[in-house]
């Protein structure tokens, strides 16, 4: 990847627990935390990125805003979140800049929870998903779009349209 702007590549590990307990249905995963997520601890921290308007609207909730908020949304739903690396290379959020992966330990949830479905949230999460953890998980991943604020190709009511999906597996 060329550099720019004296962007360099970080070598990063996940600094926060997966999201889950043991009645969560669907797993959704991400690629790794932002630059905004990593400093607020929390998944999809990044004021632009939609993951919470989408929950919240499916869920017909209200939109979260502290972390304990964030997780009584998601486990009073039965959603797990979490995310495909545990640790990588990357340059600031970029998705696209990762390499080095070291995959989280996706069967910490899968062996604890009854989850019926995992979903990546995005295209990179559902291709890293299927090079490092399908192998270990032999476990189906369905390709959500992104929620990031970078998925310009898709509205809030597009997003909506393709996330209603797993309203089957909630509640």
């Amino acid at each position: 990847m060329k550099l720019k702007d004296n962007q360099q590549y970080t070598h990063l590990s996940h600094t926060f627990d997966p999201v889950f307990d043991k009645d969560s249905k669907i797993l959704i995963l991400g690629t790794f935390p932002s630059v905004k997520s990593r400093e607020n601890q929390f998944y999809y921290g990044h004021k632009q990125n939609r993951f919470w308007k989408i929950i919240a609207a499916l869920t017909e909730g209200e939109v979260p805003v502290t972390i304990e908020e964030k997780k009584t949304l998601l486990l009073n739903n039965h959603i797990a979140i979490w995310d495909v690396i545990a640790s990588c290379d990357i340059i600031g959020s970029s998705d696209s800049s990762i390499k080095n992966v070291i995959p989280a330990d996706l069967p910490l949830i899968l062996g604890q929870a009854d989850i019926g479905k995992i979903y990546a949230n995005g295209g990179k999460a559902y291709e890293l998903y299927q090079k490092y953890s399908f192998p270990e998980t032999k476990r189906e991943i369905t390709r959500l779009p992104s929620s990031s604020p970078a998925n310009a190709a898709f509205n809030m009511e597009r997003l909506l349209q393709e996330w209603k999906q797993i309203k089957e597996y909630i509640r």
